[in-house]
């Protein structure tokens, strides 16, 4: 098999890093008795403020921002509105400039028929006088044409006073819907800001408890620490004037021993034992003085017995010192038989290595000596 590197996972790593800070910051932020206080951390609570006040900073901001591009947007449409209106009662007034400077009813090319137009040619000759190619006017053509005329002028006078006023009731009611839709988007607004207004001091009057809340805590937090402190020092005083008033500190020797009587020797309290008596004292020293005398005593006897058991030692250490010259000498002559019979070994060594090389190995081996071995895999 074949060491092939395979690459790392990088992520399983950095997850175990990731989770050993974590778990390292954790036991520092426990374990820490000086952030650590009665449950309450302060410091927390007051970073928890300052964000909370941050945030609703920039939602503050965030609002006044979509206020202005709702007002701008708002501004743009009533613009975009203005200008075109604007441009179709430009387009209407010069349509109908239009009309009444080319399309006039006496520029016609049979307004001389209609309407008989000034400084038209007019024939001199009596009708009666004229022959058929002369005739403009047939029989049965041209009765009431005049009232006709009147009459179609009239009607579409009407028609395009109607179609005016149709105009003009389409242009309000259009006006009156943008106002509708305009108000309302100023309704929807207000409500909104309304609203808005209100979520904002519903957040004002719970961050307003929220700190009255924290700040009586740590009131009551911080009396509690007070009465503790004042009770700790009580007792601490209490403890310390009974010690200095108690048999302990006075040194009463009368409340070191308790009388149990019946003739026997009154027992002794070790909890209110402060040393012995002089009398006591002294026939300890008696008896320490005693026991150094037999300490003495025998310390002469055990240097009498090594003085003896020395003489002992150097007799037989002589005794050694002798076998020992006697064993030495002995491996002196047995080195000398050894380095004899090493040398006689080593003449036949080298005698039999000349042998080998000068006489028995004088051919050199060939190639087909070397090819009869590793002829199998096995």
């Amino acid at each position: 098999m074949f060491k092939v590197d395979l690459p790392v996972d990088e992520s399983t790593e950095k997850a175990v890093e990731r989770r050993r800070a974590a778990e390292t910051a954790r036991k520092a932020r426990i374990f820490n008795t000086r952030l650590r206080v009665m449950g309450l951390d302060l410091e927390t609570l007051n970073q928890q403020v300052q964000e909370k006040k941050h945030q609703q900073n920039m939602e503050k901001q965030m609002d006044k921002a979509l206020d202005k591009l709702r007002i701008y947007q708002d501004e743009a449409l009533v613009q975009q509105n203005n200008a075109e209106e604007e441009k179709r009662r430009v387009l209407n007034s010069e349509l109908t400039n239009y009309w009444a400077t080319h399309q006039r009813p006496e520029d016609s090319r049979d307004a001389d028929l209609k309407f008989g137009l000034k400084g038209a040619f007019k024939i001199a000759i009596p009708e009666n006088e004229l022959g058929p190619a002369s005739m403009q006017i047939f029989k049965g053509e041209g009765v009431g044409e005049e009232l006709r005329m009147r009459e179609q002028i009239r009607k579409t006078e009407r028609d395009l006073r109607a179609q005016m006023d149709e105009n003009e009731k389409r242009h309000m009611r259009d006006k009156h819907i943008e106002m509708l839709a305009s108000k309302e988007l100023v309704q929807q607004d207000m409500r909104g800001a309304q609203q808005a207004a209100l979520e904002e001091v519903c957040k004002r009057a719970s961050r307003i408890a929220l700190e009255n809340y924290n700040q009586a805590l740590a009131k009551e937090q911080a009396e509690k620490l007070e009465e503790q402190r004042k009770r700790e020092e009580q007792e601490n005083l209490a403890e310390m004037w009974h010690t200095m008033t108690s048999d302990m500190m006075t040194e009463c020797a009368e409340a070191t021993e308790k009388q149990v009587g019946g003739g026997r020797p009154p027992q002794v309290l070790p909890d209110r034992w402060k040393g012995m008596s002089p009398e006591q004292l002294k026939s300890i020293q008696q008896e320490r003085e005693q026991q150094c005398l037999e300490r003495q005593k025998q310390r002469d006897a055990e240097k009498i017995r090594e003085a003896a058991w020395d003489l002992k030692l150097l007799k037989l250490s002589r005794e050694a010192e002798k076998e020992d010259l006697i064993a030495a000498e002995l491996n002196r002559e047995r080195r000398i038989q050894m380095d004899r019979y090493n040398m006689q070994l080593a003449r036949e060594q080298l005698a039999q290595q000349e042998y080998l090389n000068k006489r028995l190995y004088t051919n050199k081996p060939t190639k087909d000596y070397f090819y009869q071995f590793n002829t199998s895999s096995r």
